[in-house]
């Protein structure tokens, strides 16, 4: 399957924006029955907010267009196609969207979420000062190889699995973000977050479940050692992919990543499982079965 060009290459990042013009205030209303509640973020063409939903009498996270993207067409079909989807899928460890709002031509779109109160990964990890217990580990592991399973057998990858990209409440793992998720095949180089991307996103060609598999991977050996195998000095605040990046991205995914084992103590077959996750070469990946079921050791 052949990429469309508009969606070829699509970055991720940690970044957060200031620019632009200001963000909505509180009591705005982005579409009837949506009231700004605060502006939680600027992505790159997208603002996310925080909304009070009167026909839900709850709060709600949205996803919509920047001010200054308002009219960009490639940005509007972006997120209508992650609305349409989520808005397909029904899983405990994916987030839920509950609609696509379409205002007048005056207002952008809406993708409504369910708010997660939850901390991200990211924010739990932060600067390596903590790494999950054992059980949370296996839990995390198994809720994520849960999560994927189920959007693969619905036909799409999700390829940006990182530790900003899940939120943990009470003990469940929620995987959240799919703006980049499409169905296996080829893509260009680059199509990732810096520092996460499986080599064969970095370099390019033929995508399969293997590329969340390593992501995975990634997230647990994180989770388990406190520290990124493949961090990228500097990058972790870039918005696109540049030939200098995707070439330090190369030099540093040729080298493997340090063993599990000589950053943390876990089961034998955990940690050799966790290794096999970063392999280079796709084909010497674990399955997420096989993934799973080895995860049971630590959860019991």
């Amino acid at each position: 399957m052949t990429t469309p060009p508009d969606l070829a290459v699509r970055v991720s990042s940690d970044r957060v924006y200031d620019d632009g013009p200001p963000a909505h205030p509180p009591g705005h209303l982005l579409a009837p029955g949506y009231q700004v509640i605060e502006h939680v973020r600027r992505g790159e063409d997208l603002d996310c907010y925080e909304a009070w939903s009167s026909q839900r009498y709850c709060r709600c996270f949205i996803k919509t267009l920047r001010p200054d993207c308002a009219s960009d067409p490639s940005a509007r079909r972006h997120l209508q196609r992650e609305a349409r989807l989520l808005l397909s899928l029904t899983h405990p460890h994916l987030v839920r969207a509950y609609e696509y709002v379409k205002p007048d031509s005056a207002q952008p779109p809406l993708l409504v979420l369910e708010n997660l109160t939850g901390a991200t990964l990211g924010y739990l990890l932060h600067g390596g000062r903590q790494r999950l217990g054992a059980q949370d580990l296996g839990h995390l592991g198994r809720h994520l190889c849960s999560a994927l399973r189920y959007l693969h057998s619905r036909g799409h990858l999700h390829l940006d699995v990182k530790p900003s990209n899940i939120i943990a409440c009470d003990g469940v793992a929620r995987l959240i973000d799919l703006s980049l998720a499409r169905p296996p095949g080829r893509c260009s180089a680059g199509l990732g977050t810096p520092g996460y991307m499986s080599p064969e996103q970095v370099t390019g060609g033929d995508l399969g479940p293997p590329a969340d598999v390593w992501g995975i991977g990634l997230v647990l050996y994180q989770a388990a050692t406190g520290l990124q195998p493949f961090d990228i000095p500097g990058n972790s605040a870039s918005g696109s992919v540049n030939t200098s990046t995707l070439s330090l991205c190369q030099t540093q995914l040729a080298r493997p990543a340090p063993k599990v084992r000589s950053r943390r103590r876990l089961p034998a077959d955990v940690a050799e499982i966790l290794d096999a996750c970063l392999h280079r070469d796709p084909d010497k990946r674990p399955t997420l079965e096989g993934l799973d079921a080895a995860l049971v050791t630590l959860t019991g």
